[in-house]
């Protein structure tokens, strides 16, 4: 598959914008994070999944190409092992409705957020 002509990070939206020829998606930073292709997120087959939680500010800290088929994603929470090929890409733009509506029955079936937690020592009280 060619690779996208262009991408963008935008830092103040968290969304990585990816434009082929014939189309163009804007990928939140969260989708990607928590549908990483790594073995840490995916494991090895469906039951080993692994749900990410607490990943709604998450940010990419660094792109980089990996051959001219896929690139590699580091996030500002230091996950950098999925290699996200160009297939991979354009499934998550093109059905993006879907993955958030998996990801948001996941989190609720598990009682889960996605927001971060934070340490009771760290929080006070305005």
């Amino acid at each position: 598959m060619e690779a996208p002509k262009h991408i963008t990070y935008h830092k103040i939206a968290h969304t990585l914008e990816l434009q082929w020829a014939d189309a163009e998606y804007q990928i939140p930073a969260e989708l990607l994070r928590v549908y990483s292709p790594s073995a840490e997120v995916r494991g090895h087959s469906a039951e080993q999944r692994t749900l990410q939680t607490g990943k709604k500010n998450v940010g990419i800290r660094q792109i980089e190409a990996v051959g001219n088929y896929a690139i590699r994603i580091t996030f500002d929470d230091s996950h950098d092992s999925g290699i996200y090929a160009w297939p991979y890409l354009r499934e998550m733009g093109a059905e993006q409705d879907r993955f958030w509506q998996d990801y948001l029955a996941e989190l609720k079936q598990a009682n889960a957020s996605r927001l971060p937690n934070i340490p009771v020592s760290q929080w006070s009280p305005t």
